[in-house]
């Protein structure tokens, strides 16, 4: 008995201290994904942005010495131009260099023909809705934010099964409440079958 009810005394208290945090990332994530299902209700992309710029030969003919230049080329081209994103991937060709930037706010393309020192940076900012989806997707996001979610997931399961705990534990509802959750089971159930029917 003493047992029994020291296991839904902590559930109580796991779904008391659990709830302001896993309510706030519960909102946001119900939030982002209202307006991922509604993408009409924001402006569209901007459109992107193409700028040039040189590199100084003492600088290139540094670059120039090294198999891959793509990290101290990116430090130039910071120096000289504002970017959006984080590095993602590069490629040496020939005499080209191309680097991929990205992050929820938007990407850069950044293409360097070394024999000249002409670097041809394009950035493209996000619109709304994909700046939305990328953090609610945790794309290109980073690592703390992947934490976030993962963190937010296990948090927001703990809650429910502490509250779910707490539902069924009045004995004079417990018919009520089984009844409740396989009703629920069975309309979520009904409504992925005609998602994916």
């Amino acid at each position: 008995m003493y047992q029994r009810r020291d296991f839904y005394r902590h559930a109580r208290y796991v779904h008391g201290w659990l709830s302001a945090f896993a309510f706030i990332v519960l909102i946001f994530f119900s939030l982002t994904g209202l307006f991922l299902n509604h993408p009409e209700w924001f402006e569209p992309a901007k459109e992107e942005n193409t700028q040039t710029i040189q590199i100084p030969e003492t600088a290139l003919a540094q670059l120039k010495a090294e198999e891959n230049p793509s990290s101290e080329l990116l430090k130039i081209v910071r120096q000289k131009a504002t970017l959006t994103g984080r590095y993602l991937s590069s490629e040496v060709m020939d005499n080209e260099v191309m680097i991929r930037l990205e992050s929820p706010a938007g990407s850069t393309d950044i293409w360097a023909m070394m024999d000249t020192g002409e670097v041809e940076i394009t950035t493209k900012p996000a619109s709304t809705v994909s700046l939305i989806n990328d953090l609610h997707r945790g794309k290109n996001s980073g690592t703390a934010w992947s934490w976030l979610i993962d963190l937010s997931a296990v948090l927001i399961i703990a809650l429910s099964l502490a509250g779910y705990i707490l539902f069924i534990s009045i004995k004079t509802r417990l018919v009520t409440h089984l009844t409740l959750t396989a009703a629920s089971l069975a309309v979520l159930m009904l409504l992925v079958w005609l998602a994916i029917g």
